[in-house]
């Protein structure tokens, strides 16, 4: 059966000049095969399509009921004929979509059963299911995850519980999670403490729930070891929602807690664009954090509505918005292992199944422009020079001296001293660079 029989072939490249139909399904920037800083597009962005949002979820939300024109959703179904159904809806649109990778969730692919053991049965089945369709497609696993939030027993977060017993649980599946990732060939393996945090600290003990948590993650690194799994783990910050209070807040609250517990190495961060914001910092901040620090791994795009506080995970639309981002990748040498994974949804009145075509090829036109724009800036050298010339006096002599760390403080306050430094305000010229900015991006083609 076909879900999407409308979309005879691929989605293929049309170019910027094809803007007669807005209904008509082609890209306008994409073109994978183009070179872009010395690889093609589709390798300096691999691009993936979320499982969850896209096949999993019906247009629900906390007002109201699913929207969407999903069959494979349909009521009443048995829950392995449905995920069959599911998986055959998603390796169709992933192949007429033409983008190399995907990402799921365990129970995204297989329903969850009534104990552990049924669990591990109907994902063995469904990821053999799915290993076959990715050696048909040529489709491949960018990461896998568990999902340690959805279920009740989690209200209280999974590794950081106060329930040893739940702590045990959400370690089985994740070692059976991330034994089905290595068996997909998966080139990361995801891990997001939706729940890793508190709503009161008045029944929390914080110190002993971070000791828990780096003990998951000693487990879970110690795993990946045994198995011979060569993928990335990352670690996928958010500073709250759905918990008053996650403990991987941001980058640096990451970078921060895995240098505590001696981690570091041992994982890496999966940045979403969405959790950014809503951590205050800019998507452009995280990225650049992670990548001096050695801890980037990939990237969730997306973006939120700036006058919602909450992560509404819309499909990027932004050039502006992306473009600094992915200049700091390029920067960086690229990804390795990561990637860019759409973890979006649609609007709920995007009722048609086909808008799921339309949200997918816009986000990805809008990262293709981004990272035109990102080599013309990295080319240019203009953000490097500027940077360059701010700091150059660090470069000197007594900027050597300041970071010989046989200096001390009183000789630093004598020599200023002894040469009466007084030092000169020079100009950040920041709006002359933000000038620059929009004149690469408005000149990029």
């Amino acid at each position: 059966m076909e879900f999407f029989p409308d979309v005879a072939q691929p989605v293929s490249y049309a170019g910027a000049g094809d803007q007669g139909d807005a209904d008509r399904l082609a890209y306008r920037v994409y073109d994978p095969d183009r070179p872009v800083g010395g690889k093609p597009m589709s390798e300096q962005l691999r691009p993936a399509v979320c499982y969850w949002h896209s096949f999993n979820w019906p247009g629900s939300d906390i007002f109201g009921h699913g929207t969407f024109d999903r069959p494979w959703l349909a009521v009443g179904v048995d829950p392995m004929e449905a995920a069959r159904a599911k998986q055959d809806a998603a390796f169709e649109f992933f192949t007429k979509l033409g983008v190399p990778f995907f990402c799921f969730h365990d129970v995204d692919m297989a329903p969850e059963g009534s104990t552990l053991r049924e669990s591990k049965a109907n994902l063995d089945e469904m990821v053999e299911r799915a290993a076959a369709k990715m050696d048909t497609t040529g489709v491949q696993l960018l990461w896998g995850t568990a999902n340690l939030f959805s279920h009740p027993r989690y209200a209280a977060g999974a590794a950081t519980n106060p329930d040893p017993e739940v702590f045990a649980h959400a370690a089985a599946q994740v070692r059976h999670m991330l034994e089905a990732t290595h068996r997909l060939g998966g080139h990361n393996y995801v891990l997001w403490g939706g729940r890793e945090g508190y709503e009161t600290l008045l029944n929390t003990r914080m110190g002993q729930e971070a000791d828990q948590l780096a003990r998951f993650l000693e487990l879970v690194a110690e795993h990946k070891r045994s198995i011979g799994f060569d993928g990335t783990l990352l670690i996928e910050p958010k500073p709250q929602e759905p918990t008053k209070h996650q403990y991987d807040y941001d980058s640096a609250t990451v970078h921060g807690f895995l240098d505590r517990y001696d981690l570091l190495g041992e994982f890496f961060v999966n940045i979403e664009v969405n959790h950014a914001t809503l951590s205050g910092h800019s998507f452009h901040h995280e990225v650049a954090y992670a990548i001096d620090n050695g801890i980037f791994g990939s990237v969730d795009a997306n973006r939120g509505d700036p006058q919602n506080g909450w992560d509404t995970d819309q499909f990027p639309n932004s050039v502006d918005e992306l473009s600094l981002a992915v200049y700091e990748i390029l920067r960086g040498g690229g990804f390795t292992t990561g990637g860019f994974n759409f973890d979006t949804k649609l609007r709920r009145q995007s009722l048609d199944r086909y808008d799921l075509f339309h949200g997918h090829i816009g986000g990805l036109d809008t990262l293709a422009q981004s990272l035109l724009v990102a080599e013309a800036m990295l080319a240019d050298g203009s953000l490097e020079r500027a940077r360059d010339e701010r700091y150059a006096g660090w470069r000197g002599e007594r900027g050597a001296r300041i970071m010989d760390r046989s200096t001390t403080l009183a000789d630093l306050a004598d020599e200023a001293v002894a040469a009466d430094l007084d030092p000169t305000p020079v100009s950040g010229r920041q709006e002359a660079l933000e000038n620059h900015v929009n004149q690469v991006i408005w000149s990029t083609k």
